[in-house]
């Protein structure tokens, strides 16, 4: 035990490295119970979340106590079989999850109101 603490204490994560893991493709009739069943074997949680809704079946969000046990936790269930099911464990990253609206949308109505307004594209002039 005491040289996995000087491990813990020796080893520098990437910044991408945290508590919280994104896991997707999930079989959608997975139970809490499975879920801490699989895995709880890495190192002590916190919360699990499954998605329930249309649009978030088949994923979830596992909460770890220490990040430690999180990045054992991917890199021993990235790929793991779940029900014929491959897992895709990733690290939960706000910024990425945000950026799910539609780009295409967001340049239309930079359009529209461009042209309502008679504004061009052009930079704005750094006069004073």
């Amino acid at each position: 035990m005491a040289s996995m603490s000087l491990r813990k204490a020796n080893t520098r994560l990437p910044p991408e490295v945290n508590r919280v893991l994104y896991v997707r493709n999930l079989p959608f009739n997975i139970s809490s119970e499975e879920m801490y069943d699989i895995f709880g074997k890495y190192g002590a949680i916190r919360q699990i979340r499954i998605g329930t809704s249309k649009e978030t079946r088949g994923t979830a969000f596992v909460v770890y106590e220490d990040i430690y046990d999180a990045k054992t936790a991917v890199d021993h269930l990235s790929g793991f079989n779940v029900a014929n099911r491959y897992l895709i464990v990733l690290y939960y990253q706000a910024a990425k999850m945000g950026k799910k609206t539609d780009t295409k949308k967001k340049e239309e109505e930079l359009q529209r109101l461009q042209e309502k307004y008679g504004v061009g594209s052009a930079a704005p002039s750094a006069d004073k």
